[in-house]
């Protein structure tokens, strides 16, 4: 093997790989490529009259805090950064750069009443800055804000401690006990934590919501008393540690529930509202509870699930006495769903119903196959679809009731662009004047006041960088905000993904997906093809927007796919049909059968694609995925060996019997036991159950800490691969919690294992990749 690598080196079919490639390749990865990029991104901070905000933005002359008035459409800096640096380095007995403040986010003094000083932690101090004459000094203590949930009227702060629910005064004072008898996993306000919780200390923020006159809060009781357990061990130190948690398994008899409870203030009486506990997990997302007050705060709405799930009801109950109202219900034969797409609320979308003050609901449905929002009267009753047709409503985001207008993020509707970019519309409540309000080819990431009526839009494709605008109710532009400056990153050699859609498996629906070359492609050579996978459903690992992003979910989602192009691979990421939430038909494509991963769509769209770009070798194809990626990279080379010849896999959820239930319940369906064959409804979507066919090289990577995705899947997967007598390559990595794609070391060794397998090249030895200092 030595030999034939040796003589391809002398015939120039393969280059070596030396320090200085890895070197550039490095650049790519997104922590750097990102500090050449300015202005790009402007997400706001509310001030407390829901209107005016402030952000935090990358210039060249390091990160700035600036505040926007939308009425006046004013905007300015909200500090003089070199001014607030000396005051701090006096205050502190230390030295600040201006350019890097050591603070990214703070709060107003005087819980947010008084906007010329502010507060903030450096450290384990902190400070209070007078932005008047620059004044700072060491304070008490910030109130840990996270674990509290201020009221309407600014008064009470709710927090949870002891699994009691507590208020105290926001100005200061003694707290106030509202409940006495919660407990060990039944506790009131949050879950019992998981192991990172425990480790990093982090406080939970309580799942309470007040009422609109503040004389009432409604909080969730989290019962988890004969839920299971499973245990993670961290084994760096002396004496191993072992953190245990409840977790529920698809199958398991009893999983978590959520009940809610309406607690009064002034008598500290509780009440719980009679309605059956429902799954902890289910509905909204990732199934966080809904709960909404009347604006007159004398009822309350909620949705309550099944187990699976396959039908959704909203109730009204009586805050007094808790008896509830039936109203509506909506049920499918996979699952039902409360937005298409799982991480709307990030942005502010979500949940995507809303009781207005006449008592009229406005509710999305797929009644028609399609994500679409419709108005029922106050008891329920239906009184007209709202929006309709071939496209999805992604998240509702603000109704003006004066007005009658909706307003809500969509996709699909626009003929002639991409089908999965989001845009901002409105449409009155009866169904008429749908109106696009962001014209821009783009996709939107759309943000709006708590107040309603503004809008931060920022706009972009992968290979344009982002312009972000303050939008008003009719779609003008009050004001550009920022406009991405990469001047820098251009200078590098870094080159854009280029987007390109193909075939899907069936020959005639489309998928889309982006491919990466190197910045120094060579339109003569060959190159192999790397894979980069996540199944979804309902989730996309394909970049609508610029890339490089700052943006959490698509920093770490997108596998590093630029940097991994510069070593010398072409990269696709393809949203499968499943991925993409265009209808319901295609995000069901493959439910109760997750084994299929989408696999069949990637193949088919890279072949394709191989015939528009003959540099894509395809006797040389990889596939990498992290998470559901690497249980769909792992499932692509044990169930498609003909295909794919290397696999990179990182936490994967290998037997979704061994995953949390209600992820696998949603998309495998409930499990089935089959006692005659002895084996149930899971064992095909199991990669443990192809471990015989491994006829490739496969790399497994798992933090022993993953309290998401247990180490087990991992393990397991392993043990099987053992007993059918396969090579393959293990790394469990010491203290490391699921998210291994930001881990430099991780990402080192994926490179290497995809240039020696893939590649055949020899890496440089034990490369060091350092993430840069904040």
């Amino acid at each position: 093997m030595r030999i034939v690598l040796f003589l391809g080196v002398l015939a120039g079919l393969v280059s070596p790989l030396f320090a200085q490639d890895y070197h550039r390749a490095e650049q790519m990865i997104t922590w750097n490529a990102l500090q050449r990029v300015y202005h790009d991104q402007a997400i706001p901070q509310w001030y407390r009259d829901s209107t005016r905000f402030w952000y935090r933005v990358h210039t060249r002359s390091g990160f700035e805090f600036r505040t926007v008035d939308p009425t006046t459409g004013s905007a300015g800096p909200l500090f003089d950064n070199a001014r607030l640096a000396s005051a701090l380095s006096v205050a502190a007995d230390s030295a600040f750069d201006p350019v890097k403040l050591p603070f990214a986010t703070f709060e107003f003094a005087d819980q947010g009443r008084d906007e010329s000083a502010i507060r903030f932690r450096v450290g384990k101090r902190d400070f209070r800055c007078e932005l008047a004459g620059y004044r700072c000094a060491a304070v008490d203590t910030l109130p840990p804000r996270i674990r509290s949930v201020r009221s309407p009227d600014e008064r009470w702060d709710a927090f949870v401690s002891d699994r009691d629910l507590w208020i105290r005064p926001a100005e200061g004072g003694d707290s106030i006990r509202l409940t006495t008898d919660g407990d060990s996993l039944y506790g009131y306000g949050a879950a019992e934590p998981r192991a990172g919780q425990v480790r990093r200390k982090l406080p939970a923020r309580p799942t309470v919501v007040w009422s609109p006159d503040s004389r009432r809060l409604a909080v969730a009781r989290y019962d988890e008393r004969e839920v299971g357990t499973v245990s993670v061990v961290s084994m760096t130190a002396s004496r191993p540690v072992t953190y245990t948690f409840p977790y529920a398994l698809p199958g398991d008899s009893v999983v978590g529930m959520t009940e809610w409870h309406v607690v009064d203030v002034a008598s500290r009486a509780a009440k719980r509202i009679d309605v059956a506990p429902e799954p902890t997990q289910s509905f909204f997302a990732f199934g966080a509870p809904t709960l909404q007050w009347s604006a007159a705060s004398d009822r309350v709405y909620l949705t309550t699930v099944d187990r699976g799930p396959k039908h959704v009801r909203l109730l009204a109950a009586d805050p007094a006495t808790g008896a509830t109202t039936p109203l509506l219900a909506d049920s499918s034969s996979s699952y039902v769903i409360g937005s298409i797409d799982l991480f709307a609320g990030a942005l502010g979308g979500g949940p995507n119903w809303k009781v207005l003050k006449s008592g009229e609901i406005v509710w999305l449905a797929e009644r028609d196959g399609f994500a679409h929002l419709y108005r029922h009267g106050s008891d329920g009753a239906a009184r007209n679809q709202i929006t309709r047709g071939p496209w999805t409503v992604v998240s509702l985001l603000w109704v003006d009731e004066a007005a009658g207008r909706v307003y809500f993020s969509g996709k699909g509707r626009e003929t002639g662009r991409h089908p999965d970019y989001t845009f901002l519309y409105s449409v009155g409540l009866d169904g008429s004047g749908l109106t696009l309000l962001s014209p821009e080819d783009a996709n939107h990431q759309i943000r709006v006041a708590p107040a309603g009526r503004y809008f931060v839009d920022a706009y972009s494709t992968v290979a344009s960088p982002p312009v972000v605008v303050l939008r008003g109710p009719d779609g003008r532009v009050i004001r550009e905000l920022e406009r991405a400056d990469i001047t820098d990153l251009v200078a590098t050699g870094w080159r854009p993904g280029e987007v390109f859609t193909a075939k899907g498996r069936d020959g005639v629906t489309d998928v889309w997906g982006v491919i990466w070359r190197p910045s120094r492609f060579d339109s003569t050579r060959r190159y192999p093809v790397v894979d980069h996978i996540y199944p979804g459903p309902l989730i996309s690992p394909v970049m609508k927007s610029f890339f490089p992003s700052r943006d959490a979910f698509t920093y770490s989602m997108t596998g590093q796919v630029q940097a991994l192009a510069e070593l010398g691979f072409i990269v696709v990421s393809i949203d499968a049909l499943g991925n993409t939430a265009r209808s319901k038909a295609l995000y069901t494509t493959w439910y109760g059968r997750m084994g299929d991963h989408g696999v069949p769509d990637h193949i088919a769209a890279i072949k394709e694609l191989a015939q528009r770009v003959p540099q894509m070798d395809l006797e040389r194809v990889g596939i990498y995925g992290h998470s559901g990626g690497g249980f769909a990279s792992t499932g692509a080379l044990l169930q498609h060996g003909d295909f794919y010849k290397v696999a990179v896999s990182t936490s994967g959820n290998h037997d979704n019997r061994t995953y949390y239930h209600g992820w696998g319940e949603r998309f495998q369906g409930l499990l089935v036991r089959d006692t005659v064959k002895q084996t149930d409804n899971y064992a095909a979507a199991a990669n443990r159950t192809y471990a015989g066919q491994l006829d490739g090289k496969l790399f497994l990577m798992h933090g022993d800490l993953d309290d998401n995705v247990h180490p087990a899947h991992t393990i397991g997967l392993v043990d099987a691969l053992i007993k059918a007598n396969k090579s393959f390559d293990l790394l469990i990595v010491p203290d490391a919690d699921h998210d291994l794609t930001q881990h430099p070391y991780v990402i080192r060794r994926t490179w290497d294992y995809f240039v020696e397998h893939l590649l055949g090249a020899k890496p440089p030895a034990n490369f060091a990749i350092t993430r840069p200092t904040p």
